[in-house]
């Protein structure tokens, strides 16, 4: 986006997820870096976000990932939340950047470093996809371990997200620590009267 200067890409991953941190990374990529596959991670499967997170994690000049808890989610609201864990991300980096991009359209300003909000910037830009890349790997591997303390709620597969599957087992066995109380967790039926 500035030529000659250093740029970091944010994205999160887990906002619309019922259970469990959302999660943010940022990329600092060099300038030659070039990888035709790096595109935005949710129409990558799973085998080739794993291959690229290594490519990602060989050639950064820095990165870094962050969450935010269920707890803080309900504190602050999942936007502003994901807002602080890509701050978190940032300060986490070893170069500090002087340029941030960020995926999506809200952020706040972080250490008063110059940003820009791009709408679908994981298709636009490769430090964002990376931290795309980076944000969904490092949530999925958190669910998955996650899962073998709470097998009922599938998390190894939907990874918290509001599947028919995932919504049946807060039905049937309540909610855990890691559910988000501030999101609609159970559906209410309505009742029709003939």
């Amino acid at each position: 986006m500035k030529s000659g200067c250093i740029e970091a890409g944010c994205d999160e991953a887990g906002r619309g997820c019922l259970a469990g941190p959302v999660f943010a990374a940022a990329v600092i990529l060099p300038d030659d870096f070039d990888c035709i596959e790096l595109i935005d991670s949710k129409q990558l499967s799973e085998k080739k976000r794993r291959e690229l997170r290594l490519v990602i994690e060989e050639n950064a000049l820095s990165y870094s990932v962050a969450s935010c808890s269920p707890e803080e989610i309900d504190q602050q609201n999942i936007l502003w939340a994901s807002v602080a864990a890509m701050h978190k991300a940032l300060s986490g980096l070893e170069i500090t950047p002087e340029h941030i991009i960020v995926d999506g359209n809200r952020f706040k300003s972080f250490n008063e470093i110059p940003y820009s909000c791009v709408v679908k910037g994981d298709a636009k830009y490769q430090s964002v996809a990376a931290a795309s890349i980076l944000a969904k790997t490092y949530r999925d591997e958190y669910m998955k371990n996650l899962h073998l303390r709470f097998p009922e709620y599938n998390w190894d597969c939907n990874k918290g997200y509001p599947t028919p599957a995932h919504k049946k087992a807060i039905r049937e066995n309540g909610i855990t620590v890691h559910h988000r109380k501030s999101f609609n967790l159970f559906e209410r039926q309505l009742e029709i009267d003939f």
